[in-house]
């Protein structure tokens, strides 16, 4: 279990990297391709630990799309960087209050809960043990209505988010797709015929 606890510490290391980065970064794109590089870490830990559907999860939905999302917003808006820097020493004590409550809960968890053996590695699952059908199993069970309740609540967001989108805008440009199939190439198309000059 040596080359996987050295596996272990090696991807931690380049996971707190890429955190440091994505907090000190000056380019926001730049700290947007550290969070991308973050989030990959963890799934990789993930998988280390044997949780495979966290980590598939983590990789399609934060990196594939909300990271994208992120990327795009930011390219498109003008972040004023210089003001989100000014602000980072305001809010250093009580992120790293934060932290320190963060890693206490982790080290708790997993050296006081017994999710790691003695030599340093995590408790392996029994024969034939299949995360993504527990995690199933208990959410289409147990936790059946919390699901529910969530669906709805994400459905309710995105017909708002629709609503809000395709509000009547004044000066708003739409397409009229009857119009532009109609459209006559001569109607929008005419050939000037001129004379040809000669250099003198």
């Amino acid at each position: 279990m040596l080359f996987h606890t050295i596996l272990f510490y090696l991807f931690s290391a380049v996971l707190i990297g890429a955190a440091l980065g994505v907090v000190f970064a000056r380019n926001p794109v730049h700290a947007v391709m550290f969070l991308v590089l973050t989030f990959f870490q963890s799934a990789i830990l993930w998988l280390m630990a044997e949780a495979e559907f966290l980590a598939i999860v983590l990789v399609l939905v934060y990196v594939g799309a909300v990271m994208v999302l992120f990327l795009f917003v930011i390219m498109m808006l003008e972040v004023n960087v210089e003001a989100v820097k000014r602000g980072l020493v305001r809010y250093a004590p009580l992120a790293g209050a934060i932290a320190v409550i963060m890693a206490a809960e982790l080290v708790q968890l997993i050296w006081l809960e017994g999710a790691v053996t003695a030599d340093g590695s995590f408790t392996p699952n029994p024969e034939g043990y299949d995360n993504t059908k527990a995690l199933g199993a208990v959410l289409y069970t147990e936790h059946v209505y919390a699901f529910e309740i969530a669906a709805v609540v994400l459905l309710l967001a995105i017909v708002a988010a629709i609503t809000l989108t395709m509000r009547k805008r004044p000066n708003l440009k739409v397409q009229n797709i009857s119009k532009q199939i109609a459209v006559r190439a001569k109607d929008r198309v005419r050939v000037v015929k001129m004379d040809v000059e000669s250099k003198s």
